[in-house]
């Protein structure tokens, strides 16, 4: 079972996100008791933050969507999104998102100003390590830079979290499939979400890419 829980600002953004996932195969639902075998699609009204709680105190997995602009409400979707997208983007995930015979790990990078995301297996505060903003010719470049990379990488701290975690999700995902979970969502969290997590979350995908039987995608949630 994949269930998808879709936010958005405004209601006709909100309705179009759910219709996007109701061609690409999912149910929609309104009240978590429909809830089966398939996949699903429940959307949120003003920011949600009450049927996010109740999802985690029934200990219910789930995808959280965030479609468009900030919805403004404290620990709403857009807070707690594992994806924030524009209309573009809306029928790659659906099928993305859809039930998969193979594991999913999302490698994803956030901003601590912006809220962490919903439902992480790992989540990993990476504002141990040395900064790039405070270096001027790098503040304005992201994690996907070259020169950013070759920064936060030189950090022998860095290496050895990655080297723990690529470890710790080795061991995980055999466990987490056993229980009928295929979305593993590995969360690195900085402050503006524009260097360190986004240079750890590459480095950890490149690093899971070549597993066998499992699929690997990157998410830079507050740079995308």
């Amino acid at each position: 079972m994949t269930l998808v829980v879709v936010g958005a600002a405004e209601e006709q953004r909100l309705q179009d996100a759910i219709g996007a996932f109701e061609a690409a195969g999912f149910r929609r639902i309104i009240h978590l008791d429909e809830l089966g075998d398939g996949d699903y699609v429940l959307g949120l009204s003003e920011g949600g933050a009450e049927m996010l709680l109740e999802l985690d105190r029934r200990a219910i997995k789930y995808v959280l969507v965030h479609d468009g602009e900030d919805d403004r409400h404290d620990g709403g979707s857009y807070e707690r999104a594992h994806h924030r997208i524009e209309s573009a983007q809306r029928d790659e995930l659906a099928r993305h998102l859809r039930s998969r015979q193979r594991p999913l790990i999302t490698c994803l990078a956030f901003a601590y100003k912006n809220g962490p995301p919903a439902d992480a297996a790992l989540m990993l505060d990476v504002r141990f390590l040395d900064n790039p903003y405070w270096v001027p010719e790098l503040r304005h470049l992201s994690g996907r830079d070259s020169a950013v990379v070759d920064f936060v990488m030189r950090q022998p701290p860095a290496v050895r979290l990655l080297d723990d975690v690529q470890r710790m999700v080795g061991d995980l995902v055999p466990l987490y499939r056993e229980k009928g979970r295929m979305h593993i969502v590995v969360a690195f969290g900085c402050t503006g979400g524009q260097h360190r997590s986004v240079v750890l979350a590459a480095q950890l995908a490149d690093r899971l890419r070549p597993l066998e039987g499992v699929d690997v995608d990157l998410v830079a949630r507050d740079l995308d």
